[in-house]
């Protein structure tokens, strides 16, 4: 039993898994309570619900498809004392909209095999903490990242390094200032870096075209992007406005890289990301 909202680690089990697996978790749920904890978007049918108690069952013949998880939030894996991890902390881009469903093709997915084909950094582990409609300061979809940062980096085994991709659903809904946009990735700053772990920002994507986009937005999202770039918080930044962004119009993503709702990235987009 389980109370509601609360984190459980599970008994430990004994077998081997190879980095870049994947891996079927089975679970049978007694009960199911009216509030649900879960993630609305596995980019692809990875979740079968199907009736009654097949744990145990090599199949599930007659399960229903769903791009959602439900309950299972991570699994943790023994590895040696030098591995770490880096936690991917953002919205839907990181959460991977856009991209193709079910093959795994999210920016911290191709990051993630990029680490592990380098001999030097084949022990760092990579964490997915995209929420899709996931604000900085305030609204959106889930808690916003000030608020659920202990949950879901400082709370993570082995977490060394975080990326934080994070902003335009603030800009977008219109109630979020610049200035609080700022403040946010500073208190961010002071409470990672004082827990010992490494802080990168990385400024925030061109949206134009999309249903968010105005001259507004614009001049607010430059503003932010000046101060990342500028500022020195960071223990590094990742320009991947640059690296995305249209040569001949820096407001829109580069036609290649846009999943074709100019604000989501392509496969080619999220893989431009991680290789950059």
């Amino acid at each position: 039993v389980i109370p509601y909202g609360t984190l459980f680690v599970s008994d430990p089990v004994d077998f081997d898994l190879k980095p870049g697996s994947d891996l079927a978790v089975t679970m049978h749920i007694a009960k199911a309570p009216k509030k649900t904890t879960g993630h609305r978007s596995a980019r692809g049918e990875a979740v079968f619900i199907q009736s009654g108690n097949a744990v145990s069952e090599k199949s599930l013949p007659t399960s229903v498809a769903n791009t959602c998880w439900y309950y299972l939030c991570g699994v943790e894996v023994l590895a040696n004392h030098s591995a770490a991890a880096v936690v991917c902390l953002g919205d839907s881009i990181t959460d991977g909209k856009g991209s193709t469903e079910g093959q795994n093709r999210r920016w911290p997915d191709y990051l993630a095999r990029r680490l592990q084909a380098n001999t030097e950094t084949a022990a760092i582990g990579v964490l997915n903490q995209g929420i899709g409609g996931n604000c900085l300061w305030s609204g959106g979809i889930g808690q916003p990242v000030m608020q659920r940062l202990d949950r879901d980096v400082l709370a993570q085994p082995g977490a060394r390094w975080v990326i934080l991709l994070a902003g335009i659903n603030d800009l977008g809904g219109g109630r979020t200032a610049p200035e609080e946009i700022i403040i946010s990735m500073e208190q961010i700053a002071v409470r990672l870096q004082a827990c010992g772990l490494r802080f990168y920002g990385s400024t925030v994507l061109p949206c134009g075209g999309s249903f968010y986009y105005n001259n507004e937005l614009e001049a607010k999202r430059l503003k932010v992007n000046d101060w990342i770039r500028t500022s020195g918080i960071f223990d590094a930044v990742i320009d991947w406005d640059a690296v995305v962004c249209d040569p001949t119009d820096p407001s829109r993503l580069r036609p290649e890289a846009d999943s074709g709702d100019h604000l989501h990235l392509s496969d080619e987009g999220y893989r431009m990301m991680a290789e950059a």
